[in-house]
């Protein structure tokens, strides 16, 4: 049997890792003093890694991250956003992620929540975890939906399965009671049993107000915040152009007290 029929054959059995080490093997003239074994091993050893490079690409594919270039390496630490270093290159390890915990990254817009969370959930991606990513505006929407169209028994089980929920910019507006049982319900579901990442510009203290309801905000905030690592950041907006002043936010409080005023009593 000649090379390319070697080769032929290790494509059609979709040995590709195998067949591109095979190729590389037969151009370099040392490979041949090497013992076959080793060839094997060598041929072994590329296709191991070719499976995981798709595989991890397929979870990558299906979380859907706001952003898939975010990577723990690219984290940037000289900024002064109050990022700590060694906190968050531990949390890079993930076992955060074995011991079914919870991360919440909160500060002002624009110092780089969204990108820490998606950074988490690449590598979580790359060490092999299922991850699935959300805004929450779009994920009480599906929600939503699939009550409406009965899928929601479906899309309940792909969140409850996901190793890791990444819940993208928590608040500030206030809970319906929809949202609170779906969210409660989901919580529930996951709680102990696998990983979540939320976002948010308010601090975690505040975040009772946003549920609105006292029984479901210390059900579904206990579960959430035990065992929890929190990463707080501050400083100014990472986007600012050099030399651009940005408008100036309304704050969170000036929020929840306009929000209050337009609740209907």
């Amino acid at each position: 049997m000649d090379t390319t029929s070697v080769q032929n054959i290790l494509r059609t059995l979709k040995l590709d890792g195998m067949a591109a080490a095979f190729e590389k093997l037969l151009v370099q003239s040392a490979s041949r003093s090497i013992d076959p074994v080793e060839w094997i091993n060598i041929m072994a050893m590329s296709e191991d890694q070719n499976r995981r490079e798709r595989r991890f690409q397929s979870r990558l594919l299906s979380a859907k991250l706001r952003d898939t270039e975010a990577k723990i390496a690219n984290i940037d630490y000289t900024t002064a956003r109050q990022l700590d270093q060694v906190k968050f290159q531990d949390l890079a390890q993930c076992n955060w992620i074995k011991d079914n915990s919870s991360v919440l990254i909160t500060g002002p817009c624009g110092v780089g929540k969204s990108y820490l969370a998606c950074a988490l959930g690449h590598e979580a991606c790359r060490q092999e975890n299922s991850v699935l990513y959300f805004r929450m505006p779009r994920f009480f929407n599906e929600l939503e939906a699939a009550r409406k169209d009965d899928t929601f028994e479906r899309l309940f089980k792909k969140i409850g399965r996901a190793d890791v929920l990444i819940l993208d910019d928590w608040g500030p507006d206030f809970m319906t009671a929809a949202q609170r049982r779906d969210l409660m319900e989901v919580v529930d579901a996951r709680y102990d049993n696998k990983a979540t990442i939320i976002t948010s510009q308010l601090p975690v203290e505040k975040w009772y107000d946003i549920v609105a309801d006292p029984t479901f905000a210390d059900a579904i905030l206990d579960r959430l915040v035990h065992r929890s690592h929190r990463i707080a950041l501050d400083g100014p907006s990472m986007r600012k152009v050099s030399g651009a002043t940005a408008p100036r936010k309304p704050s969170f409080a000036r929020i929840l007290q306009e929000q209050r005023q337009a609740s209907p009593a």
